[in-house]
């Protein structure tokens, strides 16, 4: 399915995609910052309670935040760079034109 988009069209598109991978880079740069501080501070809070270093850098509890912010961040990684891991990049293409010809021979 060929589509012809216009030297203003591809722009745009181009633009949108260079704005999404900023945003996520930003979203990356925020988690690394934001986490790392934080797990600094409860580190040192158990630390500060009795714990060991060892004991308080080993912690589920201080890395929870990694973990779930992290899949959230995978998400959007997937989102913005277009991992297709079960599909490849036409596959929304061929459906189209699967159901496409499936309706043109029920006519």
């Amino acid at each position: 399915m060929e589509i012809n988009r216009t030297q203003q069209q591809r722009f745009i598109l181009a633009k949108n995609r260079v704005e999404k991978i900023s945003k996520f880079y930003k979203h990356l740069a925020t988690y690394i910052v934001v986490n790392t501080f934080l797990s600094a501070i409860f580190i040192f809070g158990d630390v500060n309670e009795g714990d060991t270093f060892k004991e308080a850098l080993f912690n589920y509890n201080n890395f929870r935040i990694w973990f779930f912010w992290g899949i959230g961040i995978a998400f959007q990684a997937f989102n913005t760079f277009g991992f297709n891991i079960l599909m490849s990049e036409d596959w929304e293409d061929k459906k189209i034109q699967k159901y496409m010809d499936q309706e043109n021979k029920r006519r």
